[in-house]
């Protein structure tokens, strides 16, 4: 009876601390994404009824917001500027970063733990606090709104994160299977290639996911690079569109939609990766 009575009292508590974690997380949930779905419904509403049509869905859904955004605020060139901008930096950060990890991981040489360290040191510095020197350096090397000046300082500024994850990973590499491929004979190049970088795709789609949202979300270096409309990434033309039609609010938030929706359908379709990469990277065997 007193057995049955604490396996009863068990089942309760855990019941319970189950049923209230769910509601906190059902209510954060909540609060997270309504704002998404009023803004999806403000899009669809006109000038007249974005206010006093509280429902989420209108009866009369304005489809024509979205093609009015994209071609009148010039969405379309904002949008394949960002995914442009988005694609090279992505690569260029995996590319350069999964080198310099796998070389501080295999490779002896001189004062290899310092430069290491000055790489992760790099952290540490806010980007802002750079951008009086980069602005100068851009300038000097007539660099201030052209897209390489502003894909470079992108590609510089992901690469401590990249190293830093990867590294890890190419740390936990077996020694073994670096010989074997020796013995099959790899070069250093190709085990890197062919051995190193499979072993790491969980820390490379993690590395992935997170340079492809800072990229498509920058705004700060969009504005101090970038002047003509011709070059501007998504964020810096909604900026430009805001000053526009401020008071245009359906039109503002269907370009607001445009802007976010690429990222989150890549970031649902993708989040799996990101707690297998950082609990893989952070667990050391």
């Amino acid at each position: 009876m007193l057995k049955n009575l604490y396996i009863y009292r068990y089942r309760t508590i855990n019941f319970l601390k189950t049923f209230f974690s769910q509601i906190i997380l059902i209510l954060v949930s909540i609060s997270c994404i309504f704002p998404l779905v009023w803004m999806f419904s403000a899009a669809l509403k006109t000038q007249q009824t974005v206010f006093t049509d509280m429902s989420l869905f209108p009866k009369h859904p304005v489809w024509n917001n979205f093609v009015v955004a994209w071609t009148k605020a010039n969405f379309g060139v904002y949008f394949f500027n960002s995914l442009f901008y988005t694609v090279v930096v992505v690569f260029g950060v995996i590319f350069i970063g999964s080198l310099a990890a796998f070389a501080f991981s295999r490779f002896k040489f001189p004062l290899r733990n310092f430069f290491y360290i000055l790489f992760m040191a790099t952290m540490m510095i806010p980007i802002p606090g750079s951008f009086i020197s980069l602005y100068i350096l851009l300038t000097k090397l007539n660099l201030i709104n052209t897209r390489i000046g502003y894909i470079l300082p992108q590609i510089n500024g992901g690469l401590a994160m990249t190293i830093f994850m990867l590294k890890t990973f190419f740390d936990k590499m077996p020694k073994d299977l670096e010989n074997a491929a020796k013995i099959d004979g790899c070069n250093k190049f190709r085990i890197y290639l062919h051995v190193a970088l499979p072993l790491a795709k969980q820390a490379i789609a993690v590395m992935v996911i997170f340079t492809a949202l800072g990229v498509w979300n920058e705004y700060l270096l969009a504005m101090l690079v970038l002047s003509s409309k011709t070059l501007m990434p998504l964020q810096r033309g909604l900026m430009v569109f805001q000053g526009s039609h401020m008071t245009e609010y359906p039109l503002l938030m269907a370009g607001i939609t445009i802007t976010i929706f690429p990222i989150v359908t890549i970031y649902l379709l993708m989040q799996k990766y990101i707690i297998k990469g950082v609990m893989a990277g952070a667990v050391k065997e």
